[in-house]
């Protein structure tokens, strides 16, 4: 039986995948700070390890306990203030870089640990991106900078993963009907802005497992899914 763990998997895009590799037969380790959530995903192949990503001690332990990983979904992450630069405190800068990057890194070191030690040898890691890491948001400062840094973390992975058989690829995400597209849609609403086009999580789910299915030999180094129309391609 094949077996990941994805982080952020309480809710949204982290809780649909979970529930999608479930259906398909996978061992599943569930990661988030909401343990009560956690165990509201019944299944028997599936484990709750709540855990704060930004806790270097807590991440290994979540990893040492789950064992052998064919798979991370480093999926984990939050958006922060909707602002400019200059109205955005320190201390919420620093909570979406802890987040969003400083927790990436830490599931990241803990599974290639696992992945590189473990007999066979190798795994694959799925970086969660967006399309922010190539053309940002308005307002979407922490957020943006801290996706352009998943993208080093992703090409740098993939590198030294090679002699130890580890994959690591990236899908960048574009409006996913999640709370936080949700949250993004009040604030537009608000400035008197039309909605988002979005798409069914559901799709995300599908996108992520064909990536995690792929035979050792092959990597889907990076991958967009998006709305159809959403104004990312050209002037729209």
């Amino acid at each position: 039986m094949k077996s990941i763990m994805i982080t952020g998997a309480s809710s949204g895009i982290g809780r649909t995948t979970a529930e999608h590799f479930l259906e398909n037969g996978w061992r599943v380790g569930l990661i988030a700070r909401g343990a009560d959530a956690l165990a509201e995903i019944t299944h028997e192949n599936a484990f709750a390890l709540p855990c704060d990503v930004t806790d270097e001690a807590q991440v290994q332990a979540a990893f040492d306990a789950f064992g052998t990983l064919d798979v991370l979904f480093n999926n984990a992450g939050m958006f922060g203030p909707q602002t400019t630069i200059d109205e955005i405190a320190l201390d919420d800068w620093k909570q979406v870089v802890d987040v969003n990057l400083t927790g990436m890194f830490l599931c990241a070191r803990a599974a290639f640990k696992q992945m590189r030690h473990q007999t066979p040898q190798g795994g694959r890691i799925i970086n969660n991106g967006s399309i922010s890491a190539h053309t940002p948001r308005d307002g979407s400062t922490c957020y943006t900078t801290t996706k352009h840094g998943v993208s080093g973390l992703t090409k740098t992975i993939s590198l030294d993963g090679r002699v130890y058989g580890i994959a690591c690829g990236q899908i960048d995400i574009g409006n996913a009907r999640t709370d936080l597209v949700k949250n993004l849609e009040v604030t537009r609403a608000e400035q008197g802005l039309e909605p988002l086009p979005t798409m069914a999580v559901q799709d995300v789910a599908r996108a992520v497992f064909h990536m995690a299915s792929l035979p050792a030999e092959a990597n889907v180094q990076s991958m967009m899914i998006m709305a159809s129309t959403m104004p990312h391609i050209g002037r729209g």
